[in-house]
């Protein structure tokens, strides 16, 4: 009764996904001889219409019993039911399930066994999916694979450098599944100072601690019925790790400072930069959330590996620079153009591709042409590596924790005075190129003094 799961599969073109789910035969009742698959991560049993598996059956309660999937496997919950749940006979109210068990609801039976199957997935004929594009066939590999599993709840961790999309990935997951109605919302594990991230993620009640004046939602209320994209896990605290655990195996949580235990229905998606296999085994990443949250593991390849999608994106993000700034003219690239960021090795792979195009464009207009030529793409320029910072000058009398923060806060500064400065002092601009939230570059420059209406004051 495992989630799903992939391995390579005997051709070179293909993958297998092995899927091994829980299923439940009605035994009697008016559904006698009806079988029901718990595709999801919760499935609830009752006479309502609005349940996943419908029971006609008047000893059956509106909302009679559920099924949760859990790390240790399907447990079996009732719900507050007039006739009870039985396993076997004998009345529960929480029990894990076994394949040939007979579960009575009401007076209806239900044997639970399981359900096994292997898909093989060849890459899929479409060059997009969702905001992501790719011809080579490492993509669409990929896409072949998503296509399968958007629809369900299985979590799905990217990996990847930084810059190759896994943000435009996580979010096409999202409009492919039954949830793409409800809420999309993202937490950077790695932009939230740590003090602070489990109030991000879970929220608090008021007066939780020093300036906590309201009760807040965190992102996994925010997030209910919807998709929580924790992008960078790997710089999740350890010590937060077991509780974020805790969350993705009972779908429960309680605020910080508070008592009520809160239930919510999300898929997870979860990205990162890091080997985490690696980072479980020096100790920093704990094996069970890992395992948890690699159902399905996605690495996305770096642009310089797949450079025959280099022309596809450069249309593809030329065409969406232009749906975000529609005064820029339509713009042809020249071939000796293409052809030398087709040879570039693009370190920021598709960020930095499009951070160069945007500013070929901005030149381009700026110089009354309609084609981008070669000397508008400077990218022996952005190849170049930048010089290496000078040394931070340490304190002896300040402790570890203390001077990790003088210089955090030190490169914080510098470096949205140079962001701004590369941008005008324009904060979504700014935000937009460092793949940053805007409210949070808006609350930095706050911070710093550095915002461009403090120095109109």
């Amino acid at each position: 009764m495992s989630e799903p799961r992939t391995e390579l599969g005997t051709q070179a073109d293909a993958r297998v996904l092995e899927v091994s789910r829980l299923a439940l035969v009605v035994l009697s009742g008016a559904d006698r001889g009806s079988e029901h698959v718990v595709a999801r991560d919760k499935c609830v049993i009752g006479k309502s219409r609005d349940n996943d598996v419908v029971l006609r059956d008047d000893t059956v309660s509106r909302v009679h019993c559920e099924i949760v999937r859990e790390r240790q496997g399907y447990l079996l919950r009732d719900l507050g039911s007039t006739n009870g749940t039985r396993l076997d006979g004998a009345r529960v109210r929480e029990v894990f399930l076994t394949p040939g068990a007979v579960v009575t609801v009401g007076k209806v039976e239900l044997k639970v066994r399981t359900v096994a199957e292997r898909i093989e997935l060849l890459p899929s004929e479409r060059e997009t999916f969702g905001g992501a594009v790719g011809k080579s066939l490492a993509m669409r590999e990929i896409f072949g694979l998503l296509e399968r599993l958007s629809p369900s709840d299985a979590t799905v961790l990217l990996g990847g450098e930084t810059g190759v999309g896994k943000d435009v990935l996580a979010r096409a997951i999202h409009a492919h599944s039954p949830r793409k109605d409800r809420p999309f919302v993202v937490v950077d594990c790695g932009a939230v100072v740590a003090s602070l991230i489990e109030s991000e993620l879970f929220g608090h009640a008021k007066g939780a601690f020093t300036g906590a004046t309201h009760a807040r939602e965190g992102a996994f209320e925010l997030a209910d019925g919807g998709t929580l994209f924790l992008d960078e896990i790997g710089e999740l605290p350890l010590d937060l790790q077991p509780k974020l655990l805790r969350v993705l195996e009972q779908r429960t949580f309680r605020r910080v400072g508070g008592n009520d235990e809160r239930r919510v229905d999300v898929r997870v998606v979860a990205a990162t930069k890091r080997n985490l296999q690696l980072e479980v085994e020096r100790g920093k990443f704990r094996e069970d959330l890992y395992f948890r949250l690699a159902v399905v593991p996605v690495v996305l390849p770096p642009l310089r590996e797949r450079r025959e999608d280099v022309p596809l994106l450069v249309r593809a993000l030329l065409d969406d620079l232009r749906r975000r700034e529609p005064d820029l003219p339509e713009l042809r690239v020249a071939s000796a153009a293409l052809e030398a960021l087709a040879a570039h090795d693009w370190p920021g792979n598709v960020r930095e591709l499009r951070n160069v195009l945007a500013r070929a464009a901005y030149l381009t207009r700026s110089l009354g042409a309609t084609e981008i030529g070669l000397g508008h793409v400077p990218v022996a320029q952005v190849s170049a590596a930048p010089p290496e910072p000078a040394a931070p000058v340490f304190d002896a009398a300040l402790s570890y924790r203390e001077t990790k923060a003088q210089v955090e806060e030190a490169f914080e500064k510098r470096y949205v005075a140079w962001l701004l400065g590369q941008h005008g002092g324009n904060i979504s601009a700014a935000a937009r190129a460092a793949d940053m939230d805007r409210k949070y570059l808006h609350k930095l420059a706050k911070k710093h003094g550095l915002h461009p209406a403090d120095g109109k004051r």
